[in-house]
């Protein structure tokens, strides 16, 4: 699989410029989330236009390399072509795709747009290779900013067993080897309704407030090393119908972020031991995430001069039960502001890291002299 430098050289310009290029017309597109049909179409057509077989479900796009073999593990590709809506402070039309001073503007453009278009290069680059130790499938997925299940849970099942994943979002290039899991709880407590003025009843929110005490000031003990501690947060609380009536509930609700060194279920088991309140999970589905620092795609990174970290946001690296790498071109800094931009040389480093790490996975146990492109 070993290219001539010269070739690799040229091969990744071209792909930087039909990144750059699809890059622009997917900003030019609103892709909302739940609103992504244009988009997915602009990608659809993208590979179509490239010889590529490509595979749809809803606005989610997927397609594997060109000597797919099924008795190979396959790594996954991904990131999502949804977007937020534009805030307030946009000075430019966030779907004008303009670059200026080598930064390309737009709404999406950093996340993850970026990200979106250096894997699928990534994945053009090796799409004909023969004889790899893995096989590659991309998949350009929507809903990932409202963690919808029209996403790429939807999908999963279709692109078969996973040995890892590559998830594409604004890291500047560094390697997120874990990320915080996401879990909301409603909370009711009980009491017992009575009037005001008297000694009656059993005040609600009083036994709530006891409860939030506790999970304000409660420390889950194990600490992560990349996530720091699980953080617990009450976000929200309602109580009461009338001034004069003492409330028999008060409901209120936490935000939990999980590290890697917890699961849902034993969360809620340590909160259910210490409060008296009711509890009600919303969603179990969003992971911690954690990969070894050993893993050969992350030494693959380190040995390019990357660094390791623990991320606080989530996105869709927390729906693959596989083992996952967050990496991608831009900065996490920029993401959902007004004018939203991305550096063209971002992209282009994207683009190369992706590809050198791949490399040296693909080849490992590879066939030489293989590449077919």
């Amino acid at each position: 699989m070993e290219l001539n430098s010269a070739f690799e050289i040229t091969n990744k310009e071209n792909l930087l410029e039909d990144a750059i290029q699809l890059l622009k017309e997917l900003i030019r597109l609103p892709s909302f989330s739940k609103d992504e049909k244009k988009t997915g179409d602009l990608i659809e057509h993208f590979f179509v236009s490239k010889g590529i077989t490509v595979f749809r479900k809803l606005n989610n796009i997927w397609a594997f390399n060109q000597s797919f073999n099924p008795n190979l593990p396959t790594i996954l590709l991904n990131s999502h072509h949804d977007t937020v809506k534009p805030n307030p402070g946009y000075t430019r039309d966030p779907f004008v795709a303009e670059i200026q001073d080598g930064r390309l503007f737009g709404l999406g453009s950093n996340d993850a747009g970026g990200s979106l278009v250096s894997l699928i290069a990534a994945f053009l680059h090796f799409h004909k290779n023969k004889n790899m130790a893995f096989n590659l499938a991309i998949a350009a997925t929507g809903e990932e900013e409202i963690s919808g299940s029209d996403g790429l849970e939807s999908i999963l099942a279709e692109l078969g067993p996973i040995s890892f994943a590559l998830v594409g979002e604004p890291t500047l290039m560094q390697l997120a080897v874990a990320e915080k899991g996401l879990m909301v709880i409603d909370c009711v407590a009980h009491g017992k309704a009575g009037h005001a003025a008297r000694e009656e009843g059993e005040n609600a929110i009083y036994k709530a407030i006891e409860d939030i005490n506790w999970m304000r000031n409660f420390r889950f003990p194990k600490v992560s090393t990349w996530l720091g501690p699980v953080k617990l947060s009450v976000t929200m609380i309602n109580a009461g119908t009338q001034h004069n009536v003492v409330p028999e509930l008060c409901q209120f609700t936490a935000d939990i972020r999980l590290n890697e060194l917890y699961t849902h279920d034993e969360i809620i088991q340590v909160i259910r031991d210490h409060i008296k309140s009711e509890i009600k999970p919303r969603s179990t589905r969003l992971a911690p995430s954690f990969i070894p620092k050993d893993h050969p795609i992350v030494q693959a990174g380190i040995k390019l001069g990357r660094t390791c970290y623990g991320s606080p946001t989530t996105s869709d690296q927390a729906l693959i039960a596989a083992p996952s790498l967050k990496l991608g071109p831009g900065d996490s800094a920029r993401s959902h502001t007004a004018d939203e931009f991305i550096y063209v040389n971002e992209i282009r480093e994207g683009i190369d890291i992706y590809i050198r790490m791949l490399q040296q996975v693909l080849e490992h146990h590879a066939a030489p002299n293989t590449t077919e492109l």
